[in-house]
């Protein structure tokens, strides 16, 4: 649903994605119904998502994400292990290599580094927090408008909610 930034190199991307969907296997899926091959651990059998590892384990399924890169900023926010591994690492590879490494500590690639990394995280917690929501409402609406009548709202509470026109 989030309209994620472009990629700062499509086919570096695709080549990422299908070496890490050769590792796993096709159309591998752990039993839990992760399916994302960046957050399935490779020959395991059978296959196993690094959250359901954790958890037979008794570890932690929680990652500390260094949200800014680790070479820009020692700050982290803690993120489920597999969101962590399939979708913000994959986006930080996405990142131009001097920003995310940042090798002579340059502060305008850690400022850099901070806007990419504030970026996808935003558009993380949008489609983990808010897309959910967008749905649930429409779906809402729809239903109350095939019960209720397409004004459903009128005469009730959620009538100061609706748009002036």
């Amino acid at each position: 649903m989030a309209n994620k930034p472009p990629q700062h190199d499509p086919e570096a991307a695709w080549v990422r994605n299908a070496t890490a969907a050769r590792r796993v296997g096709v159309n591998a899926k752990c039993a839990c119904g992760e399916t994302r091959p960046q957050a399935l651990i490779p020959k395991s059998n059978p296959t196993t998502c690094h959250r359901c590892k954790r958890t037979k384990e008794g570890k932690t399924t929680m990652d500390n994400h260094h949200v800014f890169a680790k070479a820009n900023s020692p700050v982290t926010l803690p993120t489920p292990v597999n969101d962590h591994r399939a979708e913000l690492n994959v986006a930080q590879y996405d990142w131009p290599k001097r920003t995310l490494e940042n090798p002579d500590g340059s502060p305008l690639l850690a400022a850099a580094g901070t806007i990419r990394g504030f970026i996808d995280y935003i558009h993380y917690l949008i489609d983990k927090g808010l897309a959910w929501v967008v749905r649930m409402l429409e779906a809402a609406d729809a239903f109350l408008a095939k019960r209720l009548g397409s004004k459903w709202w009128i005469g009730t509470e959620l009538e100061q909610f609706a748009p002036k026109h």
